[in-house]
């Protein structure tokens, strides 16, 4: 993908798009870092599902270690993974507690040495609550990086890197969500929709493309 074809491709989805927003649902920062931390292997719907139960009863790092381990698993059980992801939010809770007054902290490092929190949970509550140009490489993001010709790379560290410096600066701090609505909605990894693709002029993969005939195939 040439900077041209990169320019239109995000002007493109900004035009379409020009706030978006994370379709996880919270309201405190401490929410957002739990919301994600639960998301992993997991849609936002089913998050959204256990969330919705959990923060109205426990919203705060003290609220969900009151609950220990039995009462916190009794609310994400719509989940995968919800046993260990209730140790990791409940040792998350301790450290938080600990260190930061309950707080949650706005570096990197301090972020990623959050029990269940790696680089991807952490880009993501840098850019949605503080609002920093980071990209969160999800499945979405790692397969459109490929797949478009944005940013190629072997491995989600790879196409992170080469999407900070492809992508222009007036489109980082909103290109992780156009990414993923994107990837979520239009650019599927099964069947991708080209044929009603805003940006399907701008990506190395269309011309490889066969359109749907009238049947549907």
């Amino acid at each position: 993908m040439t900077p041209a074809a990169i320019e239109k491709f995000f002007a493109t989805l900004k035009a379409a798009n020009p706030l978006p927003v994370t379709e996880l649902e919270y309201s405190s920062v401490f929410e957002l870092l739990a919301a994600v931390l639960l998301s992993a292997q997991a849609t936002d719907v089913s998050v959204n599902k256990a969330t919705r139960r959990l923060f109205p009863r426990a919203n705060t790092p003290q609220a969900i270690l009151a609950l220990g381990q039995q009462g916190l698993e009794a609310h994400l059980k719509t989940i995968g993974l919800f046993r260990s992801k209730a140790r990791h939010l409940l040792k998350t809770c301790q450290l938080l507690v600990e260190r930061y007054g309950g707080e949650v902290p706005r570096t990197r490092e301090a972020l990623e040495a959050l029990p269940g929190v790696g680089r991807k949970t952490a880009n993501v509550v840098l850019n949605v609550a503080f609002g920093e140009p980071t990209m969160a490489v999800d499945t979405h993001l790692f397969r459109l990086g490929n797949r478009t010709g944005l940013a190629q790379g072997k491995t989600p560290l790879a196409v992170e890197l080469k999407l900070l410096k492809r992508i222009p600066a007036a489109y980082l701090v909103d290109a992780h969500h156009w990414l993923i609505l994107h990837g979520r909605y239009v650019c599927q990894a099964r069947r991708p929709q080209c044929w009603q693709c805003a940006v399907s002029d701008c990506c190395d993969y269309r011309p490889k493309t066969r359109l749907p005939n009238a049947a549907g195939s």
